[in-house]
């Protein structure tokens, strides 16, 4: 289940000495690598993550931009990071929540229990009037142990099929779902049937609009609960953000991780554009 945490908890959790791992998980598509701005003021404590290398690997391109990390990478990064048995993590970035729900989704489907994201992320820590650390964190190994991301995940057949009865969400912005732009992957449009709610509908600047907001703009796209409904995004990233935000409002919703950048470059997958899914149809 999706949980916050305010700035104010976490500083009574690092204040009092309750054993909490930090993770900062700063990761923009224009600067992938954040250990520069880590360097540069952090979470006292907060460990860097690399969502490029730790939170997917490199693939081929019908795998999509950023796949799932293999179980033997996952598990090392997680011990890199100083994760011990039964510890509460906290999770944050500087963008929106997009690197923290990817790890947030990451560790809780392959078995770490409670794992928090920081309301606001580091913008909130900052103007709550709490201060930064610089410079590196190494902490010494953990002991926590990970299994393969489980489900709810869907492969790309489960996602082409998935229209017919349930709900695809795609929540990249509005023109790169009626396939006007499509500045990342090497073809616009979207999966035939996916219905749009872009992130920045559930998002008040770096903070996630309140539960009852949330379940109103899922249900504005069939996503009630007992609905089969899935995300997908660009590349697993962002989709990740709109599974934490449906937990948020007390709703199931699963993930496509390869999203767009598997399906645009998978010969033969339809496409879709224009403003109805299904306007127009042609394929890859």
């Amino acid at each position: 289940m999706a949980q916050l945490i305010t700035p104010a908890e976490l500083d009574v959790l690092l204040r009092t000495g309750t054993p909490v791992r930090v993770l900062d998980v700063r990761y923009r598509l224009d600067q992938p690598d954040g250990r520069a701005d880590h360097a540069a003021g952090h979470v006292p404590g907060a460990v860097y993550v690399d969502l490029e290398s730790e939170l997917s690997r490199h693939g081929r391109p019908d795998e999509g931009r950023h796949p799932l990390p293999a179980l033997a990478d996952l598990q090392a990064a997680v011990r890199r990071w100083g994760l011990r048995r039964g510890e509460t993590v906290v999770v944050y970035d500087d963008a929106r929540a997009l690197g923290a729900s990817r790890a947030w989704w990451a560790l809780t489907r392959s078995g770490i229990a409670d794992v928090r994201l920081l309301d606001g992320g580091l913008r909130g820590w900052i103007d709550g009037g709490f201060g930064l650390e610089t410079g590196a964190v190494t902490p010494e190994p953990g002991d926590a142990v990970v299994h393969d991301i489980a489900e709810p995940v869907l492969s790309i057949d489960d996602a082409a099929g998935l229209p017919a009865n349930g709900v695809l969400v795609d929540v990249r912005a509005a023109e790169r779902y009626r396939g006007e732009v499509e500045p990342i992957d090497p073809i616009a449009g979207h999966i035939p049937g996916a219905v749009n709610l872009a992130t920045t509908a559930y998002m008040d600047g770096e903070r996630f609009r309140d539960a009852a907001a949330l379940a109103e703009l899922f249900a504005s796209v069939g996503v009630v609960p007992g609905a089969d409904a899935a995300a997908y995004c660009g590349s697993g990233v962002t989709a990740a953000q709109a599974v934490f935000a449906a937990e948020l409002a007390g709703l199931e919703l699963a993930l496509y991780p390869g999203s767009w950048s598997q399906w645009s470059n998978t010969p033969g997958r339809p496409i879709a554009t224009g403003a109805a899914p299904g306007e127009v149809t042609g394929t890859v």
